[in-house]
């Protein structure tokens, strides 16, 4: 029975409990759930490297042994429509590689950070030759379907983003490239952001001194113009469509093309700054949608795609510096609040380490009729800015409150105004 003769005493008693508690969850949150037996990550890139190192793991540790198509358990779409299901793991090396390819410029260095993008590149460079090796159980599906076209595409980028990877790679694997994105050409893209796809294969063929396409080129550079809208947006294809598709593909895939044809003096109706410029203008409005908490809308098809939703904020502070509006610290802050709130929530990943089908956690009915578990690791085209060194602005400046969270506590923050980006 409960003594309440002493209010002080019982007081001191709860205040005693309590800061056992408190003590004890200190302890817990001290160590990262993903890494049992690590400390927390201290800093936003340290999560931010420890997030992409638990993302690509699973992925490039078994793809560097050949066992990726052994080990990897495939989920797809409850709407799949029936294409080859091998398209999932060239959707998932691809994607991956776009994203982490920026991160393996840096040089190698004695950090644990180092350590850990020392063995990703390691890893990758066995993948992307065991990926075209036809003896490889990992051999990737290169003929059949019409999905390949878009995931060579990533593959393509990300020799276009970090260069020494392609030049690390032995002929016969170079070869072997240039035999696979040519068998490309025998797929006809829709009219949409596909167009894109092929024309970044073969602005990389142009980068490296192969033969190239250029009435593909210049097509696809001339389509996107007159698909541009205005204000920062492209529509994707003759109709628009208000979804993420200006980040996940069309701003950056259209920039990457574009910069490899100024490289070799190819015609444009748009250079590389115009193209750039019109991005920062979507950079300014798609910063405005994360909300005060570190969230954002989950609007339009693909969203399983989760953090390639930022892409182009992430392609700006990594390589062009982020529009004059917006600073370092708001758009590290905003993007690290979102990854924090979305891989918090159980279900992201299966029991193997593979991501899964969702949004936040794992929620399958959202996967659209051509989503598999491949698919999701469009993810990590969020971690771009590791391509920057550790003592960039981006990683040292100061942390700061984002747009919204600023208009919504009453304070001032800049006001938005229509832009007019074609010229």
């Amino acid at each position: 029975m409960c003594n309440h003769s002493n209010p002080s005493r019982m007081m001191k008693g709860v205040l005693r409990e309590t800061g056992v508690l408190l003590a004890a969850c200190l302890i817990l949150l001290s160590y990262s759930p993903a890494h049992a037996g690590e400390k927390h990550p201290t800093t936003d890139r340290q999560y931010w490297v420890d997030m992409l190192y638990r993302i690509a793991s699973p992925v490039l540790s078994n793809m560097s042994k050949g066992e990726l198509q052994k080990n990897m358990t495939l989920e797809l779409s409850p709407k799949w429509d029936g294409r080859d299901k091998r398209v999932a793991y060239m959707e998932a090396f691809g994607r991956l590689m776009a994203g982490v390819a920026p991160w393996l410029n840096l040089p190698d260095d004695d950090t644990p950070e180092g350590r850990q993008r020392k063995q990703i590149r390691e890893w990758a460079l066995r993948s992307y030759a065991n990926a075209v090796d036809p003896q490889s159980p990992d051999y990737l599906l290169w003929e059949g379907s019409g999905q390949i076209l878009v995931d060579a595409a990533y593959i393509a980028e990300s020799f276009m983003r970090c260069p020494s990877l392609w030049k690390a790679l032995d002929k016969t694997t170079q070869e072997r490239y240039v035999k696979e994105f040519g068998r490309q050409r025998q797929i006809v893209p829709s009219y949409s952001n596909w167009l894109l796809f092929r024309g970044t294969i073969e602005a990389f063929l142009l980068s490296v001194g192969q033969r190239y396409d250029g009435y593909v080129l210049n097509v696809t550079a001339r389509k996107m113009d007159e698909w541009y809208l205005g204000d920062g947006w492209y529509s994707d294809g003759p109709d628009f469509s208000l979804d993420f598709y200006n980040a996940f593909v069309i701003h950056p895939m259209y920039i990457d093309m574009l910069e490899a044809m100024a490289a070799r003096k190819l015609w444009s109706p748009v250079t590389v700054d115009l193209a750039v410029r019109r991005m920062q203008r979507y950079n300014q409005l798609i910063e405005r949608l994360i909300s005060p908490e570190g969230t954002y809308p989950a609007m339009g098809r693909s969203i399983t795609y989760r953090m390639g939703a930022f892409q182009t904020l992430a392609l700006a502070a990594w390589k062009y510096g982020l529009p004059k509006t917006l600073t370092n610290g708001q758009v590290r802050a905003a993007l690290t609040a979102v990854m924090k709130n979305m891989f918090a929530v159980e279900g992201n990943f299966n029991k193997e380490g593979f991501l899964q089908l969702g949004f936040v956690g794992h929620q399958p009915d959202l996967a659209d009729y051509y989503t598999n578990n491949g698919s999701l690791y469009m993810t990590s085209l969020v971690f771009l800015p590791l391509g920057l060194p550790a003592a960039a602005p981006f990683w040292t400046d100061p942390a700061e409150d984002w747009t919204s969270r600023k208009a919504w506590s009453g304070r001032a923050f800049l006001k938005d105004y229509h832009e007019t980006v074609r010229k």
